[in-house]
């Protein structure tokens, strides 16, 4: 993806304004996050701050506000950015400094784009093209298939993205693998001190790789202990909390036959630029990942994955499957393409 096309747009900022959106998800937990709009030539850019911590959110709704307004390229407004402070207080986690980053320099790029009357996929001179997508949600506590089978209900030919839990089951796991309906296992092994961090579990691991053969494996815990099956499963390995920029891809345990992009996770457009081009030079497969987006992030996410990697599992479902009550007017699988108007993805 050539960061060079997107560097030299131009892009005028006026004013700029936050917007709190909150809501309930399917996970147990309120979701927070915050629409960063910048305005300029009469035109509207938007980006969604995606930061975990509410108390992040609120305390930069209280601030002095941010001083964007100017003329700048994208390239000289992420620099611009880098060197502003963009919390006023913590943030409470360090991935956070990115996923704000992202929200403004999203927000950026939309405008620019608006501003010159272009889409994205016109300037880096690709084609949006329909995109296929998995469901990700948990099964509960304690947990059970009743979610999995709601959803289906509803979207017979819904696939899914999944988090297994030490408290799954033998008979939970086999119930689960017979509905034939699984793309991506998420192990959470990565997450370190985060609250849906899971330690390492042979005994998991090997009864969730034998019942899922085909099944992507993501961000499994790497110990002594897990290593010698994992290094067996190793072309089904996938990547998610450790790629923040290209150079992270070689610290990865195994070498990365797949990835979860997340523009968030990597922060700023010249970085995501990179890694996907690294990506598809390398042939390593990408898919897109979301992280509960509330507004803009998601249809952003879906123009992503419509650009560079249509056909993957993208855990890029349309955001009403995040809510605890799932619709049953929600598109299904495949997404229509955004289209060419001018601006970063599908409006809202």
């Amino acid at each position: 993806m050539d960061y060079g096309a997107i560097a030299e747009l131009p892009v005028t900022i006026e004013s700029h304004e936050l917007t709190l959106n909150e809501r309930e998800t399917s996970s147990g937990f309120e979701r927070v996050t915050t629409t960063v709009t910048l305005r300029g030539e009469d035109a509207v850019g938007r980006g969604e701050d995606v930061t975990y911590d509410t108390e992040d959110h609120r305390a930069l709704a209280a601030s002095t506000p941010l001083m964007f307004a100017g003329e700048y390229t994208i390239d000289s407004f992420s620099a611009a950015v880098g060197e502003m402070s963009l919390f006023p207080s913590g943030p409470q986690r360090p991935p956070s400094r990115r996923y704000r980053r992202w929200a403004v320099e999203s927000a950026a790029l939309d405008l620019a784009l608006k501003q010159t009357g272009r889409s994205l996929a016109e300037v880096l001179d690709r084609s949006f093209d329909p995109v296929s997508y998995v469901v990700s949600t948990r099964l509960g506590e304690p947990p059970t298939t009743d979610r999995l089978d709601a959803i289906r209900e509803a979207y017979p030919d819904a696939a899914f993205k999944l988090d297994p839990t030490v408290e799954w089951s033998p008979a939970l796991i086999k119930s689960v693998a017979e509905r034939d309906v699984v793309r991506i296992l998420d192990l959470k092994g990565q997450y370190a001190h985060a609250d849906v961090h899971q330690p390492a579990n042979r005994s998991l691991y090997e009864r969730l790789f034998a019942a899922f053969p085909d099944a992507i494996i993501e961000d499994p815990a790497v110990t002594e202990e897990t290593r010698p099956l994992l290094t067996d499963q190793a072309d089904r390995l996938a990547w998610d909390v450790p790629v923040t920029d290209v150079e992270s891809l070689g610290t990865v345990p195994f070498e990365p036959n797949w990835i979860n992009v997340k523009p968030s996770r990597i922060g700023t457009i010249a970085d995501l630029c990179a890694v996907v081009s690294h990506c598809e030079e390398h042939g390593i497969g990408m898919y897109g990942g979301g992280q509960f987006e509330l507004d803009v992030g998601r249809p952003q996410i879906q123009a992503l994955a419509s650009l560079c990697y249509p056909d993957a599992p993208n855990d890029v479902a349309p955001k009403g499957f995040n809510d605890p009550e799932v619709g049953s007017d929600l598109p299904t699988s495949p997404l229509d393409p955004p289209g060419d108007q001018p601006g970063f993805g599908r409006s809202e």
